[in-house]
């Protein structure tokens, strides 16, 4: 958990949009789900999902996102962690159900090729907002069935993930793991509960982190009071219940931010 000088060895450009960015470290005991802060040298810190015990997955949407995407194979970012507490690694013989959205996909493919080798059945519901910002199909078609939704119908089903998931019985599932825009991920949960296995699910929350263990507070979700940084960022269904999910978040000065 040191902090680290991280060397860019490759950067793969998954989408306009989305690149991922190979380092020159592997965190060989990483818990699928955990987070790493990155330090973009002269302009912030921030956490991030490994897609991979080496890699970061990266959409360009700030400052420090901006800057990272300026950067070559051969520089560097300073790096943190893993932090934070994964995804629950399923029994064998378990079926396990993927969620992701967006970005979201970058987390959970690490998590569905360990719950695969682990001995799990992995199926994927997997949605973009269009066929060319689908990220990491391939890993996902590997390990079991992939079904897809994206928001301008350019594959598979015209829609979001919700209404992928009205063609699924979400119950024979064993495990559901869910990442991806908050707002995606509330109307996920609202259709878990529905269906009564909310028990069953878990959700990658992010938040705004300052110190990334667990110390200042700054990501403490209401009304729990947890942390995202230490507590999660992958929380179960049950402790999310009348929460925040979906509703706000709070900027650097504790303000809430409408989701």
């Amino acid at each position: 958990m040191l902090p680290l000088n991280a060397i860019i060895t490759q950067i793969t450009e998954e989408s306009p949009l989305v690149r991922t960015f190979f380092f020159d470290h592997r965190f060989e005991d990483m818990e699928p789900g955990q987070f790493v802060m990155v330090w973009v040298r002269g302009v912030d810190e921030v956490p991030m999902g490994l897609s991979r015990n080496n890699s970061i997955t990266v959409q360009k949407v700030g400052e420090a996102t901006s800057k990272l995407f300026e950067l070559k194979e051969g520089d560097s970012f300073g790096l943190r962690g893993p932090f934070g507490k994964g995804f629950t690694l399923p029994a064998k013989d378990e079926k396990l159900l993927i969620i992701a959205g967006g970005v979201g996909a970058a987390p959970l493919s690490p998590y569905a090729e360990a719950a695969s080798a682990a001995g799990a059945e992995v199926n994927t519901v997997l949605g973009a907002r269009n066929a060319g910002d689908l990220l990491f199909e391939e890993r996902f078609e590997a390990l079991g069935k992939v079904y897809v939704s994206t928001d301008d119908g350019s594959k598979g089903v015209k829609g979001f993930v919700t209404d992928a998931l009205k063609n699924l019985d979400v119950a024979a599932y064993d495990r559901i793991a869910v990442c991806g825009p908050e707002i995606m991920m509330a109307s996920v949960f609202r259709l878990l509960e529905e269906k009564k296995v909310l028990e069953k699910s878990e959700f990658s929350l992010h938040r705004y982190f300052k110190c990334g263990i667990g110390v200042c507070g700054a990501c403490c979700i209401d009304q729990s009071g947890l942390r995202v940084c230490k507590d999660g960022p992958v929380f179960s269904g049950v402790q999310l219940i009348g929460s925040e999910l979906g509703k706000y978040s709070r900027d650097a000065s504790g303000r809430r931010v409408k989701i």
